[in-house]
């Protein structure tokens, strides 16, 4: 009898995360070489620089650890 292989949902939420990280992490990029004239409150800590990284580094945790294999 043959098995199906299924790909785990936290596989798919790691790569969504890691992709919205590159696009938060290079608006922050951006937006740091190209400050704003009215900046908001704290801007200066750059919280889309910092929180980029962390959905980057979640995610390919995520998906590293939730890679599909081949079961034997």
């Amino acid at each position: 009898m043959e098995h199906e292989h299924q790909v785990p949902i936290w596989f798919f939420i790691g790569a969504l995360l890691a992709v919205y990280g590159v696009v938060v992490f290079g608006t922050g990029l951006y937006g740091y070489f190209n400050p704003p004239e009215h900046k908001v409150a704290l801007w200066h800590l750059h919280a889309d620089i910092w929180w980029g990284i962390l959905l980057i580094l979640v995610g390919s945790g995520y998906t590293i650890r939730f890679w599909p294999r081949r079961s034997r």
